[in-house]
């Protein structure tokens, strides 16, 4: 199975979908990620792009909201929190202060502080 997101015109992703390997194997068995967006369009319209649900392709999986990058031609996902600043080498936001290691904690956007639960 593959999965596909359709992006509107400011890039961000409006669903995703799968699409059965038989729609996008060539003639050799070979999967050709154009065939399964050809099908998309023909079905649906829009713009497609693949998406990997184990993060192989295009760094994280797109979930709607999420922004697709052309130019890097990568996933973005979405933003949790205003405060939170993206960090492009783990590929996530993180908060502006580290999350402690020991318990459970929930952010608090209000006090921009983690709040212990638990």
């Amino acid at each position: 199975m593959a999965h596909f997101a359709e992006i509107d015109e400011n890039n961000i992703v409006k669903k995703v979908l799968v699409v059965k390997n038989e729609e996008i194997l060539d003639e050799n068995g070979i999967e050709q990620p154009q065939k399964g967006i050809d099908f998309l369009v023909n079905l649906f319209g829009g713009r497609w792009v693949q998406t990997s649900y184990n993060n192989n392709i295009r760094k994280c999986f797109a979930g709607i909201g999420s922004t697709y990058d052309e130019e890097q031609d990568v996933f973005i996902p979405c933003k949790p929190y205003a405060s939170w600043v993206f960090d492009d080498v783990a590929w996530r936001w993180k908060a502006p202060i580290e999350e402690p290691t020991e318990g459970y904690y929930v952010w608090s956007e209000e006090i921009q502080n983690w709040i212990q639960r638990g």
